[in-house]
């Protein structure tokens, strides 16, 4: 595994996507906000699980692909998990009261991010999942 903090890493399995998020949730602040853009099946929700871990988040990180928001308390910052893969207009955002979780104080994470890019703060940070076959992923930030 090669961990850059500032530019990414490679990742060959499940647990190395989640050791990567974790340490890279060391350094994130209050209010970061993280587009995590990638095929199905890239190691999105992997990621998240390493951010709660890196976070001190002690419950279960699952994927809210029908849920759209899932909300997790008790880490050094809250984490917010979003899924933008079944909405289908930039409404539905506000439906589910996405600016205000902008504005939590937490770390949101997006998958899907790039669905709806003009509704994300410009100094979000992009995570791209690239699949290299089987379990190898570059992560790049």
């Amino acid at each position: 595994m090669n961990v850059t903090p500032t530019r990414g890493s490679e990742s060959e399995s499940p647990d190395e996507t989640r050791l990567i998020a974790s340490e890279f949730a060391r350094n994130l602040a209050a209010g970061t906000i993280l587009s995590l853009i990638g095929d199905l099946g890239a190691g999105k929700t992997e990621f998240v699980k390493g951010l709660a871990i890196g976070l001190g988040v002690e419950n279960e990180v699952t994927s809210p692909t029908f849920t759209i928001v899932h909300e997790y308390r008790g880490g050094r910052l809250t984490l917010f998990h979003m899924d933008f893969y079944r909405l289908n207009e930039e409404q539905e955002l506000d439906e589910v009261g996405f600016d205000d979780y902008l504005m939590a104080g937490g770390v949101c994470a997006i998958e899907w991010g790039d669905k709806f890019p003009k509704r994300l703060p410009p100094d979000s940070v992009t995570v791209r999942f690239v699949i290299h076959g089987n379990d190898k992923r570059t992560i790049l930030w």
